[in-house]
């Protein structure tokens, strides 16, 4: 999943290195922590992007934190796995954050209808929204570096 690489060919960047990037990722994940959108749906949409980007790093951060969250390991490959959890909510927040990642986020007014018709309020739609580009930026950030996994390996 992660870029080929020669890790001795570059030199390893860190967010930190522009600090006004790493404030701003700080500050958005306030945002979320802030929010009314459960831990459990953030670390959904965070797994759910990672598995649909290939981001080897965040898929393995983000099992565990599902974890931490209160997701059964069973969800947690399922959510990996683009397959059903067993939760119609969570399922219809899994499948809408995957459709975003494939159209670019050019989706129908119907599959709109469908993550509304899951529960989620238009609060939490924006939070799913600034979920998806926190990892989606995140994600490309560690594949361009190559970021080690440091976190327990995905089975």
């Amino acid at each position: 999943m992660s870029r080929i690489s020669s890790p001795a060919s570059r030199a390893r960047a860190a967010i930190g290195a522009l600090p006004a990037a790493l404030s701003a990722v700080l500050d958005a994940e306030a945002v979320l922590a802030a929010g009314s959108l459960p831990k459990q749906d953030v670390e959904t949409v965070k797994l759910a992007v990672s598995a649909a980007t290939g981001c080897d790093h965040c898929v393995a951060a983000h099992s565990l934190r599902a974890k931490l969250a209160g997701l059964k390991p069973e969800a947690i490959r399922n959510i990996r796995e683009g397959k059903p959890t067993g939760d119609a909510k969570r399922d219809a927040l899994a499948r809408f954050v995957r459709l975003l990642v494939a159209t670019g986020g050019a989706i129908s007014d119907d599959e709109f209808a469908v993550i509304e018709a899951a529960g989620y309020s238009d609060r939490q739609l924006v939070e799913i929204g600034i979920a998806v580009a926190l990892i989606i930026f995140t994600n490309t950030f560690n594949r361009i570096n190559d970021t080690d996994v440091d976190f327990p390996p995905v089975s």
